[in-house]
């Protein structure tokens, strides 16, 4: 799978994840901040997209200040998750 490809996945993924409803995955920026000034998500929806990363990818992020990196925009997740994957 390209960035790109994951990258429009993991914003649908977040979409309905969050139940975001009136946010389209083209409303979301790659490199835009996912917590405050960004999408606003909070603590609660930071558990859920580590959830996400779990169940989708079978990635678990034991650290949380790992996490904060990982889940700073859909831009980090994507090179994160790209990262795990099998060489």
């Amino acid at each position: 799978m390209t960035i790109e490809a994951l990258k429009q996945q993991l914003k649908e993924q977040i979409i309905e994840a969050l139940n975001l409803q009136d946010i389209k995955p083209a409303d979301i920026d790659d490199q835009a901040a996912l917590f405050g000034e960004g999408l606003g998500l909070d603590s609660i929806d930071s558990l859920e997209l580590m959830v996400l990363l779990e169940r989708s990818y079978h990635i678990k992020v034991e650290d949380p200040r790992e996490g904060r990196k990982i889940l700073q925009s859909v831009q980090s997740m994507a090179e994160f998750i790209l990262s795990k994957q099998p060489a």
